[in-house]
C-alpha cells in the first residue's frame, strides 16, 4: 500500500514571506504627483508667510543685529561708525544721569505694577459676582486700556495734573496746597503711576477669565467648614488663579520697564526738560531717546538698549524661577 503525502507545511514559507513583501511595498517611493502636490502646498505656505518673514528680517532681526554692532561703536547717524569697544558701557555706568534714570524706572516699576495689578484683581472680583449690567461695567472698566497709551490721552493727562487744573483745584478744596504734579519733580512720577494704574482693564479681563475657572464647589465646601471671605480668598482664590497672576505679573513688569510715550509726553517741556522738571520723569527709555536722537549718540543709545534687554531678561528669569514657590498648577499642566 502506498503512503499518503501531504503538502500542507509548504504554505508556511508563503506566510513568512508576506511580512517582507509588505515592508517592500511600504518602502515604495511616493507617487510623483503626490510629491509635486506637497511641494506646491509648501510653496503656498511660504508665500503666505513671506510678508511676516520679510518684516521680521528687515524690521526686527536686522535692526537688532545692527544695534548690537553700534553698541560697541561711536556712531552719530551722520558719520561712519568707529569701533570703540566697551567705552559706551564704561561711560554709561559713570554717568550720574544714567544712574538716576535707572532708579526712576525701578521706582516706577515697584510702585506702578503692584498698584495696577491690585486694582485689576479687586475690580475683577467684583465683576465676577452676578449683577445687573455686568457687560456694561466690564466694557467701561476695559475701555481705558484701549485708549490709555495714545498720545491724546497723555496730553489730556498732562493738562489734568498741571498747575491750576482739576487735580490742583481738588487738592486745594480739601486743604492740600501741593500745586500741579507736572511741574513738581517729586510728584510727576506719581502722575505717570496714576496713568498706568488707570489702564488696569487688560489685566482685569485676564483675572476675570481666571476667576471664572475656579470651581464653585470649593467655595461651597469652605463655607460649610466656616471659612470667611478673606480665608476663602487667601486659601482658594489666590492658589487657583496663581498661574493667571504669574502671567499678569510677568507681562506688566515687562511693560513697566518699557514705558516711554506717556513719560515723554507728560514730562516733555516741564521745567524746560524733555523728561520732566529736574529729570523727575527721566525713565530709562526717555534718557535713551535723549542720547540717541537729541544728542545724536546712537552708539551709546544702542548700548543702553541692549543693557535694558539684558535687565528685562534677568528679571523675567527670576520670575520664572520664583514661580515654583508660589504658582500652583494642576497635575500635568505645567
Amino acid at each position: 500500500m502506498g503512503t499518503a503525502v501531504t503538502h500542507a507545511p509548504a504554505a508556511e514559507p508563503l506566510a513568512e514571506d508576506a511580512g517582507p513583501r509588505r515592508r517592500r511595498a511600504a518602502a515604495t517611493p511616493p507617487d510623483p504627483v503626490a510629491r509635486r502636490r506637497g511641494r506646491r502646498e509648501n510653496l503656498a505656505g511660504y508665500l503666505f508667510m513671506s510678508p511676516w518673514i520679510a518684516g521680521f528680517l528687515l524690521l526686527t532681526a536686522g535692526p537688532m543685529v545692527a544695534s548690537l554692532y553700534f553698541a560697541f561703536t561711536d556712531y552719530n547717524l551722520f558719520d561712519a561708525p568707529r569701533w570703540i569697544g566697551l567705552d559706551n558701557f564704561s561711560e554709561m555706568f559713570a554717568d550720574p544721569r544714567w544712574r538716576h534714570s535707572v532708579s526712576v524706572t525701578l521706582w516706577y516699576v515697584v510702585i506702578g505694577t503692584p498698584l495696577k495689578l491690585g486694582l485689576a484683581l479687586g475690580v475683577a472680583l467684583l465683576l465676577a459676582q452676578k449683577r445687573r449690567a455686568q457687560g456694561f461695567y466690564r466694557a467701561a472698566f476695559y475701555a481705558p486700556s484701549l485708549i490709555g497709551a495714545s498720545v491724546s490721552v497723555a496730553i489730556v493727562w498732562k493738562a489734568i495734573f498741571s498747575d491750576d487744573a482739576v487735580v490742583d483745584r481738588v487738592q486745594r478744596a480739601v486743604g492740600l496746597d501741593l500745586g500741579g504734579w507736572i511741574g513738581d519733580p517729586d510728584l510727576i512720577l506719581y502722575a505717570l503711576v496714576a496713568l498706568t494704574v488707570w489702564q488696569f482693564g487688560a489685566p482685569m479681563v485676564i483675572f476675570l477669565a481666571g476667576l471664572k475657572q475656579v470651581p464653585r464647589e470649593l467655595y461651597e465646601a469652605a463655607e460649610v467648614d466656616g471659612a470667611g471671605p478673606w480665608r476663602r480668598f487667601w486659601n482658594i482664590t489666590l492658589p487657583m488663579i496663581s498661574p493667571v497672576l504669574f502671567f499678569n505679573v510677568l507681562l506688566e513688569t515687562i511693560h513697566s520697564f518699557q514705558i516711554f510715550a506717556s513719560a515723554y509726553i507728560v514730562g516733555g517741556g516741564a521745567g524746560g526738560n524733555a523728561c520732566g522738571p529736574a529729570d523727575g520723569s527721566l525713565v530709562y527709555t526717555c534718557y535713551l531717546y535723549v542720547q540717541g536722537f537729541e544728542n545724536s549718540r546712537m552708539g551709546l543709545a544702542s548700548a543702553m538698549a541692549w543693557l535694558l534687554l539684558l535687565a528685562v531678561a534677568l528679571v523675567t528669569a527670576v520670575l520664572f524661577w520664583s514661580q515654583k514657590h508660589w504658582v500652583h498648577y494642576e497635575e500635568g499642566a505645567r
